[in-house]
């Protein structure tokens, strides 16, 4: 698969290696020789913006520019955040919808996601509970702004 876009089933992209990644959607999950980069990248380009785009979003909407969550689609609620720089090709992106629970396990989290799914990530609980939290706020924040221009357009 040349290109791949994130879409309404897409759970995480877990790098391999700088050129492999591992993509986890609802019922499947597949290797693509692409970083996790190219990925977030073609799928903001598909639905209209740029990765850097989506992250001056995010700036915009909660303040926030390093380690940004990204809104790759908003009519379905697609915001996925990295664990590390976004700068780095072997960041993994999570898909703030599918995320269930997690909890530390020595030095690392394990995510469990919606269908019962769960993954080791070599993350501390802190970075991860932290980079959820921006992700909540980013979605809260577009949610209020899709709220009052629902009310403004009544007027």
């Amino acid at each position: 698969m040349k290109n791949y876009e994130i879409n309404n089933e897409t759970m995480a992209l877990i790098p391999l290696s700088k050129e492999k990644v591992k993509v986890l959607e609802y019922e499947e999950e597949f290797i693509l020789d692409m970083n996790a980069t190219q990925i977030m990248e073609n799928s903001c380009q598909y639905f209209g913006s740029s990765l850097e785009g989506r992250r001056k979003g995010t700036e915009v909407m909660i303040g926030v520019n390093y380690k940004a969550p990204i809104i790759v689609e908003e009519t379905f609620g697609l915001i996925f955040f990295p664990l590390s720089s976004a700068r780095y090709h072997d960041t993994p992106w999570i898909s703030l919808k599918y995320v269930n629970k997690y909890y530390k396990e020595g030095k690392n989290v394990v995510l469990e996601f919606l269908n019962g799914r769960k993954i080791l990530l070599n993350v501390t609980f802190g970075i991860f509970d932290n980079q959820l939290l921006r992700a909540t706020r980013l979605e809260s924040a577009l949610r209020g702004r899709k709220v009052q221009k629902k009310h403004f357009n009544r007027r």
